[in-house]
């Protein structure tokens, strides 16, 4: 009786390692007979259990099938839009493009998916993308329902635009006003929030796509319209007379925007996780798109480290090349290059002061865990 418990919990504990390992108990062939004269022929190997990290699953599709899926957007100037040459060009487009480098060697191996802001979370759900980089918040109930969100690449918060003879400067002065705002999204939430907060009526103007809400708002259908700040500075560029249009001084709330990924596959979270602090690792190093080659040779161990010099920080265990990190710079530079690409002083977007956005050394809140 004490050997077949034993039995039993050896079987168990075999069973949980093999779960562990990600693999799972195969048959051995078994030897064919031995003829009865002559040689025995050479039994077949056992298949071995492969050992893989948790996940994988959503690397393997990507290499198999030559492209990172992800999900965009090509309406918003500075984020996700169409250049003059009709190429999808923007800050969150660039972080695709840098994982794209990252685990396939080229930029250009993306597919993106144009996805409206109600498009998002199910888009996640279902596994229609790898990755979502379209300037969405991070929240507590997207990440319990929608995926999993990785790092905060962009701090804003949400505000309010009006027409300058409008005369309003606080949202007090709106009492009673219509707002227009994209359904779906946590800025029409704040905005119930904030309005009920101070005891103030209004009557929203909803739309899924964000181009409907900014044309109704220049067509006066509506007295304000809200969204991220970074928003609003990039419609008000876009309006016909910017300079009749106001950006009110007041944030009714926080934003953490954040690429995300499906829920269930630790590997590629983690891939992509890498990618952003390598981003912004490089910045806080000096290392760009323009000296990264001549940075190879930099006496500093973590500049070494992260290029793939020498050391090592998890490259492999990712299933990522050793010089993955030098190869995404080369491609499309560090943090700070890529948001002075489309919003610095002579982006190609407008421009906006990084604020909360500069590094931690700069006093910013970019920060990232050391690659070592």
């Amino acid at each position: 009786m004490k050997r077949l418990s034993l039995l039993v919990v050896l079987l168990s504990l075999l069973t949980l390692i093999l779960s562990a390992c990600g693999g799972e108990a195969q048959e051995c062939p078994e030897c064919p007979e031995c003829p009865e004269a002559g040689e025995c022929p050479e039994c077949p190997e056992c298949p071995a259990v492969a050992v893989v990290a948790a996940g994988g699953e959503i690397l393997a599709a990507v290499k198999e099938r030559g492209k990172v899926v992800c999900g965009s957007r090509t309406d918003l100037l500075g984020f996700g839009y169409l250049d003059e040459d009709g190429l999808n060009v923007g800050f969150d487009i660039d972080f695709c493009r840098a994982v794209a480098t990252a685990v396939l060697g080229d930029p250009e191996a993306v597919e993106f998916v144009f996805l409206t802001a109600a498009e998002r979370g199910p888009a996640l759900q279902t596994g229609e993308i790898d990755l979502l980089s379209r300037n969405v918040t991070w929240t507590s109930s997207r990440d319990a329902q929608w995926g999993n969100f990785t790092v905060v690449l962009f701090y804003d918060g949400q505000g309010m635009i009006v027409r300058k003879d409008s005369g309003a400067t606080t949202l007090d002065d709106l009492d009673g006003a219509t707002v227009c705002v994209t359904t779906g999204t946590t800025t029409e939430l704040n905005l119930a929030d904030n309005f009920r907060g101070r005891g103030l009526d209004f009557s929203a103007v909803t739309f899924e796509d964000t181009a409907s809400v900014y044309s109704a708002y220049e067509d006066g259908r509506c007295d304000a319209a809200t969204s991220d700040k970074s928003q609003l500075a990039a419609i008000r560029e876009g309006l016909a007379v910017p300079d009749d249009h106001y950006i009110m001084e007041v944030t009714m709330s926080k934003e953490p925007l954040t690429p995300a990924v499906p829920q269930g596959d630790d590997m590629w979270f983690d891939i992509v996780k890498t990618v952003a602090y390598t981003l912004i690792n490089a910045e806080e190093l000096g290392i760009n798109s323009g000296n990264v080659d001549e940075m190879m040779t930099n006496d500093n161990p973590a500049i070494k480290r992260l290029l793939g010099v020498e050391g090592s920080f998890g490259q492999e265990d990712l299933g990522l090349d050793v010089d993955f990190a030098a190869n995404v710079i080369r491609a499309v530079g560090n943090y700070g290059e890529i948001y002075d690409r489309y919003m610095g002083p002579d982006g190609d977007a407008f421009e906006l002061p990084r604020g909360p956005n500069k590094l931690w050394t700069d006093g910013g809140l970019i920060y990232a865990p050391p690659l070592r």
